[in-house]
């Protein structure tokens, strides 16, 4: 379906969006050299995000109208970006400003990347949001998405979701009354990706755990927050629908009537429920409660950076013009209202967020949030490999949470070889 494809694109860790940065700032007077009045280079934006094309575009000519300054815009669809952005670069002729995947896409192309450390706007970034380099911020976070448990406020009281126990208990007990307590489903990001990335998340460092874990060095098996995720896991597929039955149209469906209580789900999620009625004072997101766990799991998916190859006059171009964005009434309000993105930025106003973004945005500026550790999984490992294992597990009535741990560090080994 067009939209599970569009949601899938957005949430792959390695997917290749290229969006727009969201944040917020001072008032139109601070907002830099280009709002006064100098004339500065030229600058182009290399970017793949199919649904800001035409509000970008229409952006940056009133960019042009307010500061006499010009930014031009390339396109790239999907999958092309990636290695057309290489391409440009490697010949010498790469844009002024773009935009990067975390993970393993910015480490490969981190020696391109301006230190924006000292510029103002970097200052309302949100805690934990920036992308770093040696402890310089190069990356400006065009804005966030979190998930957790969606869950229907008429049929599961928070309270009661606090640990493995009070979990395992609220799941039997909507068994017991008919209900799907928890819904996965078998789309492999929404089956195995965010669920597994919190015991991931909850490391003192996961990327270096993921690093240690891509070298053998330690295993999933034996280590405290995967041996009780395993348990979690064995509540859900004794006590839940087979997320192999249930594809994410009919999940946010049977959510929507009433027949399953919680979903594993994101804030993205919300357009679907929203095809149902007005679900605002009905729904809400808490964190997946593993080991105590209170946060929910918020990331970025790209991050605007500057290209230090280009000469020093459109690097002072490329800053302006992203303090202007940053900063200015119509910047701000391009981010919010036109582009639909969930500020990453402290001092925007977000504007009118649905219950689910709200909870995102309410997390992310008070900084109660664990990191997307699923964007440093070795490329592919999620479709290849974590989802066969996982089909493996709730096909096989057998086969136990740890057990099923097990399967998952053989399979890693295999693909981080």
């Amino acid at each position: 379906m067009k939209r599970v494809k569009k949601v899938l694109s957005v949430l792959t860790a390695t997917a290749l969006i290229a969006t727009l940065a969201a944040c917020g700032g001072t008032s139109d007077k601070d907002s830099g050299s280009a709002s006064g009045g100098d004339k500065l280079k030229k600058i182009t934006l290399f970017q793949s995000k199919v649904e800001i094309t035409e509000p970008l575009e229409a952006l940056v000519k009133t960019y042009k109208e307010e500061t006499g300054n010009e930014v031009e815009v390339w396109g790239a669809a999907g999958d092309a970006y990636q290695q057309q952005l290489v391409a440009k670069l490697g010949s010498n002729q790469g844009p002024t400003i773009f935009s990067v995947a975390p993970g393993p896409e910015s480490e490969k192309l981190k020696s391109y990347f301006s230190d924006l450390s000292s510029e103002e706007f970097v200052k309302n970034i949100a805690p934990d949001m920036e992308l770093k380099v040696d402890d310089k911020t190069v990356g400006i976070p065009y804005g966030v998405e979190g998930f957790g448990l969606v869950y229907n406020k008429d049929l599961v009281d928070p309270a009661n979701v606090k640990d493995l126990d009070s979990f395992t208990k609220t799941l039997e007990q909507l068994k017991a009354d008919g209900k799907n307590g928890l819904s996965l489903s078998q789309e492999a990001y929404f089956l195995i990706a965010h669920i597994i990335n919190t015991p991931f998340a909850l490391q003192p460092d996961p990327i270096a755990y993921i690093d240690q874990l891509n070298k053998g060095e330690v295993k999933m098996a034996d280590t405290k927050e995967f041996q009780e995720w395993a348990k979690f896991m064995d509540a859900i597929k004794a006590n839940t629908k087979n997320p192999l039955e249930v594809k994410y149209d009919s999940q946010m469906g049977d959510f929507a009537t009433e027949k399953t209580a919680m979903v594993h789900q994101g804030n993205w999620s919300y357009s679907m429920l929203a095809d149902f009625g007005d679900f605002g004072s009905k729904v809400g997101m808490m964190p997946f409660p593993l080991a105590g766990n209170d946060k929910l799991a918020v990331g970025v998916a790209s991050y605007w950076v500057v290209n230090n190859q280009a000469d020093a006059d459109e690097v002072k171009a490329a800053n302006a013009f992203l303090n202007w964005l940053f900063t200015s009434e119509t910047g701000k309000k391009a981010i919010v209202d036109d582009f639909k993105f969930i500020p990453a930025l402290t001092n925007i106003e977000a504007g009118d967020l649905d219950p689910l973004s709200q909870a995102v945005h309410e997390a992310t500026t008070k900084g109660e949030t664990i990191t997307w550790a699923l964007n440093y999984f070795p490329s592919g490992i999620v479709t290849n490999d974590l989802a066969p294992a996982t089909q493996e597990f709730f096909m096989n009535p057998s086969m136990t949470g740890e057990q099923f741990l097990q399967k998952l560090d053989e399979v890693w080994a295999k693909a981080s070889k």
